[in-house]
């Protein structure tokens, strides 16, 4: 796996209610070759918060699990799609399949890129695709950001 790597450190903001996936995530990010902070907040109302008081330090990447109490995944984005001072922050959805078939979860994630979502995620089965799922959505990040000419890692 290689990855242009950025200049500092990645700051990443988690926004999900279970813990054993916030665990986790923690756990393989640790695991890979790129340098980032973590920062996790546990429900949708507790995301907002730290959104709005951390506006001059914003995170560079947004995990967001789309099922959670409190504000769900879906609103909270909206929100911050919908605020000027945050609808620059790049916000990747990340949540469960949805069981009903393939054509509705489709539509789910059509209408999440609609509204500002910079990419999806479904969480896999296992450690070792949790950890190529964020390595490959973080280096596509990366690529993007150092390919634009406002460069947040220099």
């Amino acid at each position: 796996m290689h990855a242009t790597l950025p200049k500092t450190s990645l700051k990443i903001l988690l926004a999900e209610d279970d813990a054993d996936d916030r665990f986790f995530f923690a756990k393989a990010l640790n695991d890979l070759a790129i340098d980032t902070h973590l920062t996790m907040v546990h429900d949708g109302e507790a995301l907002m918060e730290y959104l709005s008081e951390h506006l001059q330090n914003l995170p560079d990447v947004l995990f967001l699990d789309l099922s959670m109490p409190r504000k769900s995944g879906f609103e909270c984005l909206t929100e911050i799609k919908d605020e000027l001072q945050l609808i620059g922050l790049p916000v990747i959805m990340f949540s469960t399949a949805y069981p009903r078939d393939f054509k509705y979860e489709q539509s789910i994630i059509g209408m999440l890129l609609n509204i500002g979502a910079y990419d999806f995620i479904r969480k896999p089965n296992d450690f070792a695709g949790l950890k190529k799922v964020l390595f490959a959505s973080l280096s596509k990040l990366t690529a993007n950001k150092n390919t634009s000419t406002l460069n947040i890692f220099e």
